[in-house]
C-alpha cells in the first residue's frame, strides 16, 4: 500500500483524489496536469495525466498515466457489473501497455497473503492464466492466441526477510520481461472509493509505503523494465475519518444558521481545526487504518474482476466476463 500527502491530514494513493483535493481548493487547472472523462453504463474512468515535475511536485506523484475506474455499484456484487469493469479494465489495460504480440509479461501480486486488506496482490496471482511454461514446453499449435506471462507472489519483508524490489528485480533479470504489471492495495482519501476504483498508472509503484513503510519502488528506473501498477483501494486512514467529521459538523452548523461560514472560520480558523483532529486522533492512533467489515468479500471478488481484465488485457485469445477468463 501506499499514500501520499495533499494537505496536512489528506492521505491517499489516488492520482484523482489528490487532483480533487487541489482543484477544489484552487477552483483552477492545476499546471502540468491534465484530465480527461469518459463514462460506461456503470462506470466512470477518469484519466489524469501528470505532465512535468510542477505538477508532480502539487501531486505528490510521479509524472506519468493515471486512469481510475470507479464504479459504485462493484460493492453490491453481480455478474453484470463485474463483466462491465472488467471489460473496462481489459481497455485501459491494453492502451496503457501496447503490447506487441510475442511479449513477455511478468505479474507481481505485491502485498501479504496473511492480511485480508493487504492479499489484493496474491489473491489475483492465484486467478491468472500463467503460460511461459508453455511457450518452453508445449506444442507450438497450442501457443496460438497466448502471450508469454509469467507470475510471482514475492510476499513482504515480514514474511521473507527480503525486501519486494529485491525479489522481483532478480525474476526480472532471469526472464527479461518487456513489461511488469505490479497489483496492490492502496490507501484511499474517501470511504466509498474503497472496494469501488481501479487505479492504472505507468509510473510504478512503491511498496508497503501506505502504511507508513520505506521501501524500494518497483519502477522503470529501477526494473530497466516498463512497470504498470494496478490498485484498489482497501483502507483509509483513520485521520480522514476525524476530518470528514468534522467538515459534516461545521456544514450542519452553516445549514442550520447557527453560524455563518465568516463566524465559523474566526471561530475555528484551520490551525485550530488541525489541533482538534490531533485531539481526536492522539499520537498512538497515527498508524491507524479501517477497513469495511466485508471486506473478505470484497477482496475475493475484486481480485477475480482484475486477473479477469489482465487475462483478457494479456492474451487475444481470452475475453473477460464475470471476474473469470474464457477462451475464444
Amino acid at each position: 500500500m501506499a499514500f501520499i500527502h495533499t494537505g496536512s491530514t489528506i492521505r491517499t494513493d489516488l492520482a484523482l483524489e489528490a487532483h480533487e483535493a487541489l482543484y477544489t481548493r484552487n477552483h483552477q487547472r492545476i499546471p502540468g496536469v491534465d484530465t480527461l472523462t469518459r463514462s460506461t453504463i456503470n462506470t466512470t474512468v477518469t484519466k489524469v495525466q501528470i505532465t512535468n515535475t510542477d505538477g508532480a511536485r502539487r501531486l505528490g506523484k510521479p509524472p506519468g498515466n493515471y486512469v481510475t475506474i470507479e464504479s459504485p455499484k462493484l460493492r453490491l456484487g453481480g455478474h453484470v457489473i463485474a463483466d462491465e469493469v472488467a471489460q473496462v479494465l481489459t481497455e485501459e489495460l491494453s492502451a496503457l501497455a501496447q503490447l506487441p504480440d510475442k511479449a513477455t509479461i511478468l505479474v507481481v501480486g505485491l502485498g501479504n497473503w496473511n492480511a485480508t486488506p493487504d492479499a489484493l496482490g496474491p489473491r489475483v496471482v492465484d486467478s491468472l492464466m500463467v503460460t511461459r511454461h508453455l511457450f518452453e514446453y508445449a506444442p507450438q499449435e497450442l501457443q496460438g492466441g497466448l502471450r508469454s506471462v509469467a507470475a510471482l507472489a514475492p510476499g513482504v519483508l515480514g514474511l521473507t526477510g527480503i525486501e519486494t524490489e529485491e525479489i522481483v528485480r532478480g525474476v526480472v533479470h532471469h526472464i527479461h520481461p518487456d513489461l511488469v504489471i505490479a497489483v496492490d492495495a492502496l490507501a484511499a482519501r474517501s470511504l466509498h472509493r474503497v472496494g469501488t476504483t481501479i487505479q492504472l498508472a505507468d509510473s510504478g509503484i512503491h511498496p508497503g509505503s501506505g502504511v507508513g513503510n520505506k521501501r524500494l519502488g518497483l519502477t522503470e528506473e529501477s526494473l530497466n523494465t516498463r512497470v504498470i501498477a494496478i490498485g484498489v483501494p482497501t483502507v483509509v486512514h483513520a485521520s480522514t475519518l476525524a476530518q470528514d467529521a468534522l467538515e459534516i459538523f461545521s456544514t450542519t452548523l452553516i445549514q442550520h444558521n447557527v453560524v455563518s461560514p465568516k463566524e465559523l472560520e474566526v471561530a475555528l480558523p484551520s490551525e485550530q481545526q488541525s489541533k482538534l483532529l490531533q485531539q481526536l486522533l492522539p499520537a498512538r492512533w497515527e498508524d491507524l487504518f479501517v477497513t469495511p467489515k466485508e471486506i473478505d468479500a470484497l477482496i475475493a471478488d475484486i481480485s477475480q474482476i482484475i486477473a479477469g481484465g489482465i487475462n483478457a488485457a494479456l492474451h487475444p485469445r481470452i475475453t473477460a466476463g464475470q471476474g473469470e477468463h474464457y477462451v475464444q
